[in-house]
């Protein structure tokens, strides 16, 4: 489909691709997001969205999950399946909590409900653009380790007892920071703050389901690391550790 927003080939970190059937969302989120400073690409099922990935590789894509044939599931199934690690936001119906649990653990970003603020869109996809980029914190080191688990930051590789470990962006992002502040209990809002970098109350669910599919890829079938803490967040520390 036509970029409304930029010449073919002039893709950059700041491209969106918005993928939704409905004509009236993608004009407001053109209009939006280009007055946010965007550049903007639509499509509206998953023939036009592959398309458009391919023709211009956008840095951060809004994906609708109701869609024509192939739902917003299916094409970031296929995308992530491609090795395309492009950060993903979601539109979601505002009652279908399993659509955004769903979405979250198939390598989902974040997610917004509808009917939306498209302020909230626009500091939500600069809050995932800011992440891709790979901001540190000044603490930064290039590799970390607790216990038999090791963050290879130079590699952007992560091993548990020497095995390697796929997480998406976000979920390596998410395990940096608690590694970098291992021993410590972190509250889900400090963590969003860190993590999503949301300075308008982001949605501690979120981190929930993130720390949810963080534990289930390090910890499954080995001494737990990542532990919850009821009532305050989570901590990363081995178990003999206090």
């Amino acid at each position: 489909m036509i970029d409304p927003a930029g010449a073919p080939g002039d893709a950059g970190p700041d491209h969106v691709l918005v993928v939704d059937d409905d004509p009236g969302i993608r004009r407001l989120l053109i209009s939006a997001l280009t007055f946010a400073g965007f550049s903007v690409a639509v499509a509206g099922d998953l023939t036009e969205a592959l398309a458009e990935v391919s023709r211009r590789p956008p840095g951060v894509i809004v994906l609708d999950v109701m869609l024509p044939g192939a739902d917003g599931f299916e094409i970031l199934r296929l995308l992530r399946d491609r090795g395309i690690t492009v950060p993903v936001l979601f539109l979601t119906a505002r009652d279908a909590v399993e659509d955004r649990v769903r979405g979250l653990r198939l390598g989902g970003d974040d997610y917004v409900t509808k009917p939306f603020s498209v302020v909230e869109v626009g500091a939500r996809l600069q809050a995932l653009l800011r992440r891709a980029r790979g901001g540190r914190s000044p603490d930064h080191e290039s590799t970390l380790h607790c216990g038999d688990l090791e963050l290879d930051d130079l590699r952007h590789e992560v091993r548990r007892g020497g095995e390697s470990v796929d997480l998406s962006p976000t979920e390596y992002r998410l395990l940096h920071h608690l590694m970098v502040h291992q021993g410590r209990v972190l509250s889900r809002p400090q963590i969003l703050e860190a993590v999503w970098q949301y300075d308008f109350g982001g949605d501690s669910v979120v981190v929930e389901r993130f720390v949810s599919n963080l534990r289930r890829k390090i910890d499954h079938g080995r001494a737990p690391l990542l532990h919850t803490v009821r009532g305050v967040g989570y901590t990363l520390r081995q178990q003999d550790a206090r």
